[in-house]
């Protein structure tokens, strides 16, 4: 990261931007207004990603929001720019998403600071290992003259490649829900112990996956994933006393969401109880649905005619940091066609002509809310 941030932050000095790094880790380039003390907007997405990845996901917003300084040319705009390349999106880690944008909105708190990942070493461990000050944490948080947060992202999904459309407008994010579930077996030998006295936590395991399975295909639109297992002692012949997995699960509806995870949790209960096995079961995330900023989406529809492509709303399956910075501030996305609908994988791609595309919408953008009343509204709130 520190090898990224350097070669990012060239290309922001270059671009006219003073950079920082916050005290989670986040990169940050201000690029100034046209007069002092103006409200700012944020451009940015994040700079991690995931196991045997691609090359896009996240980057590649970090990427457009410095090529859209690089086109303005040292223009200024009524507003100042702060493009954010977050450090921590995903959760691969520590097994929980958005530490960098949680700074932002000041929920890096001692329970998320205190996290560990599987060698034990803390969130608090990294930031420090990294070389940074946890007491400057609180200097991360949005300045409070922020107008609002966009973010560039590749789709991560089939949809627009379905219906032939380049860039898309993000009018929602899902609610999602990440747990833990431990099921806890005996072990003993595996060939020496009859089929009808064991307490076998993989079986268990195996049973409730299906039933996750069954459970999402009876809700539609609902998605859940078991990405995770680890099963211990993990020998050949022996029994497993212990199955650790992961669930993640997703709807547009917070209701549909807390409902299916609900009865997810009570499958656990009832397959461990019927096979003689206790369960441990904790959340590591509950993240409501979140709408974008009308006005912002309104400006992005606009701004993806003027390209001379055909827009399309859609709701994002994928968590994103956009989903955290609305807390505090209007946010809004504009996605980018995938290919294949492929993400999280090396074959993840883009089509250079819709990145084209998505520099065009964004500088039209820019000029749009330069130009926008409302947002000469918001910039006197600010």
């Amino acid at each position: 990261m520190h090898d990224c941030h350097r070669e990012i932050a060239r290309w922001l000095k270059a671009a006219g931007a003073e950079v920082t790094v916050d005290a989670a880790g986040n990169l940050r380039g201000f690029y100034g207004a046209a007069e002092s003390s103006r409200p700012r907007l944020l451009l940015g997405s994040h700079l991690d990603t995931v196991p045997n990845a691609g090359a896009f996901d996240g980057v590649l917003g970090v990427v457009i929001a410095v090529a859209l300084l690089e086109a303005l040319e040292g223009r200024q705009l009524p507003f100042a720019i702060e493009v954010v390349g977050f450090s921590e999106e995903e959760g691969v880690r520590f097994g929980t998403p958005f530490i960098g944008s949680c700074a932002l909105v000041g929920r890096l708190d001692s329970d998320l600071l205190n996290r560990e990942d599987g060698n034990g070493i803390s969130v608090k461990n990294a930031i420090e290992h990294f070389g940074l000050n946890l007491e400057d944490i609180p200097r991360a948080a949005l300045s409070k003259g922020t107008l609002a947060y966009l973010e560039f992202h590749i789709e991560q999904g089939p949809v627009l490649e379905s219906l032939g459309r380049s860039l898309g407008a993000v009018e929602a994010i899902a609610a999602q829900s990440r747990m833990s579930f431990e099921f806890l077996g005996r072990a003993n030998h595996a060939g020496t112990t009859p089929m009808h006295l064991r307490h076998d936590a993989i079986a268990a395991a195996a049973e409730w996956i299906l039933a996750v399975e069954r459970t999402a295909e009876n809700h539609p639109g609902l998605v859940a994933t078991v990405g995770q297992i680890e099963a211990k002692p993990g020998a050949t012949n022996v029994i497993a006393a212990e199955a650790r997995v992961s669930l993640d699960v997703r709807h547009k509806s917070d209701d549909i969401l807390k409902r299916a995870a609900e009865t997810l949790v009570r499958l656990a209960r009832e397959i461990a109880a019927r096979r003689g096995l206790t369960l441990r079961q904790s959340v590591l995330l509950s993240q409501h649905a979140v709408a974008m900023d009308p006005f912002l989406i309104d400006q992005i529809q606009e701004a993806i005619r003027s390209t001379g492509c055909q827009p399309h709303r859609m709701t994002s399956g994928a968590g994103h940091d956009a989903m955290i910075l609305a807390e505090k501030v209007p946010a809004a996305m504009i996605f980018l066609r995938s290919p294949g609908g492929i993400s999280h994988d090396p074959a993840e791609s883009v089509e250079p002509g819709d990145v084209a595309k998505a520099l065009e919408c964004g500088l039209h953008l820019l000029d749009q809310l330069a130009n926008s009343s409302e947002l000469q509204k918001r910039m006197c709130r600010a």
